[in-house]
């Protein structure tokens, strides 16, 4: 695994303090990470999710994309998920949904793995 995703890793670690983190080499360099039991509340039926993304071995330059949740998650009020989500999707052998948030100004700098996971989370709870 790449020193970038390595420190990428830890930076998840510290961004999701207290949450169980799950990475995995993806032998090219890169790994696959789930935080598990990350709060969601309002507007949806669960109050929890996990979070995994695969972070690339082009990291930092690469972006974090895409973003994965549960396979369950459902809104309160019965509406679809809506867009830049696809249903049905499996990441790391769990269901999920896929979330379609793409960094169209990266800048590699700035942006980390961490920033990512909890922007495509803040998106989800202002929905």
């Amino acid at each position: 695994m790449k020193a970038e995703v390595e420190k990428a890793i830890e930076q998840i670690r510290a961004s999701f303090p207290g949450k169980q983190l799950i990475a995995r080499e993806d032998g090219e360099g890169g790994a696959y990470v789930i935080v598990d039991d990350v709060e969601l509340g309002p507007p949806y039926s669960q109050d929890a999710t996990w979070i995994g993304a695969r972070i690339t071995f082009q990291y930092p330059y690469a972006d974090v994309y895409p973003v994965f949740v549960r396979g369950d998650l459902a809104r309160k009020d019965g509406q679809a998920l809506g867009e830049a989500t696809a249903v049905g999707q499996t990441f790391e052998g769990r269901s999920a949904v896929q979330i379609s948030r793409k960094s169209n100004r990266l800048n590699p700098g700035r942006d980390t793995a961490a920033m990512k996971l909890q922007k495509v989370l803040a998106w989800l709870k202002a929905r």
